[in-house]
């Protein structure tokens, strides 16, 4: 997968274990799955990917399936109503997500959503971006979309 070609996600497993910590969403165009969206809680997921995080926080991981799917505004749909998702919980302050560092298309993406650069950070052995949207800023721009 090359948006995260050095982990082994267990998607056997995973897809089958519900803890209540995360939120696993696919996106259909009719009836066809284009799509999926992770959501976690990143204070209380298992394997602490984030490290020690503030209970207040949202992350966003997100797979666009076919190739064909992208570029027609469907990843741009699914972030933004996973990111009223996020914030539909009152006390959530911020989202993240953490593109590889060397994929300048994600990044652009992130940031027209409104998300903003806040460190290079290595995740096992990828570099990743990691970036924040603040419920304000959201706030600010979600009427633009």
């Amino acid at each position: 997968m090359s948006s995260d070609p050095n982990d082994d996600w267990g998607w056997e497993v995973e897809l089958h274990r519900s803890p209540d910590w995360r939120e696993q969403l696919i996106a259909e165009i009719e009836g066809r799955p284009i799509g999926f969206i992770e959501i976690i809680d990143p204070a209380r997921e298992d394997d602490h990917y984030w490290g020690d995080m503030a209970t207040d926080l949202r992350a966003i991981d997100i797979w666009i399936g076919e190739e064909q799917d992208l570029g027609k505004g469907y990843g741009t749909q699914m972030m933004q109503l996973a990111i009223a998702r996020c914030f539909a919980v009152s006390t959530v302050t911020a989202v993240l997500v953490d593109p590889l560092a060397n994929n300048t298309r994600a990044h652009r993406f992130y940031e027209r959503l409104g998300f903003k650069f806040v460190e290079l950070r290595q995740f096992g052995e990828d570099d990743c971006f990691v970036y924040c949207l603040n419920r304000e800023d959201w706030q600010s721009k979600s009427h633009l979309f």
